[in-house]
């Protein structure tokens, strides 16, 4: 009976591994109708009793504007173009950073960004990180730089309920994500780390602040030059 139960489990495992590798496959071209985080919110909301509507508008590459892209880049993972899913060196940064106490620092890669918020939950625990990395290795090896980025853009949350650039331009701005202004996409970049209690329409100094370092730092990656390095690392 032991034998049985263990073929049985070890059946199953294959299966859940061959469907994961499956999705990352098909979402390569299909946008994703909803996310892990959506429906994480979704459930908080019902346990605590308070309504949420969740806002998302799926956008393609061209027509999310560059500005947009490169502040989240130059925000959150400024080496997007030459990684395979991890940075090494900030991850060994952030674990020396935390071994000495204080607040925890994180080093998680657009691409382990996106892995979390499409499949996963949030919250830290080995199982999950173990699974991120799972799931980070078959979207680089699967989809393209481009593609990684585009499905990051619509499906990062901005807010209670907001999720993707169009969702956050319309409820911060009240325009198209496509008519970003270079300031308002690095808002928006800004208030990442803590999109729920930060508000890019309405920055504080330390998001205006964050938001001045942001477009510094796009410039002095390169812009526009920095994206035609995705398009180059895609063809490679």
């Amino acid at each position: 009976m032991l034998r049985a139960l263990l073929r049985r489990l070890i059946k199953l495992l294959l299966w859940l591994t061959a469907l994961s590798v499956l999705l990352v496959l098909v979402f390569r071209w299909v946008p994703p109708p909803l996310t892990g985080l959506m429906i994480e919110r979704k459930i908080e909301s019902w346990t605590s009793g308070t309504s949420i509507d969740l806002q998302r508008s799926w956008r393609p590459w061209n027509e999310l504007p560059d500005d947009l892209k490169m502040a989240v880049i130059a925000a959150e993972d400024q080496k997007f173009a030459d990684h395979w899913g991890f940075d090494v060196g900030a991850i060994r940064a952030a674990f020396e950073h935390n071994e000495r106490g204080g607040s925890l620092r994180g080093a998680s890669t657009l691409s382990q960004q996106v892995a979390k918020n499409l499949f996963l939950w949030s919250g830290r625990s080995w199982v999950r990180k173990g699974l991120e990395v799972w799931f980070t290795g078959w979207i680089e090896l699967l989809w393209p730089k481009q593609r990684i980025l585009e499905v990051y853009l619509n499906s990062v949350e901005w807010g209670n309920g907001i999720f993707g650039a169009e969702a956050a331009a319309r409820h911060h701005f009240g325009i198209g994500a496509s008519y970003l202004s270079t300031a308002q996409a690095s808002q928006l970049a800004a208030v990442l780390p803590n999109p729920r209690e930060w508000n890019a329409g309405r920055p504080g100094p330390h998001v205006r602040q964050r938001a001045s370092w942001i477009r510094q730092q796009m410039r002095q990656l390169g812009g526009s030059h920095y994206l035609n390095r995705l398009r180059q690392a895609d063809a490679r």
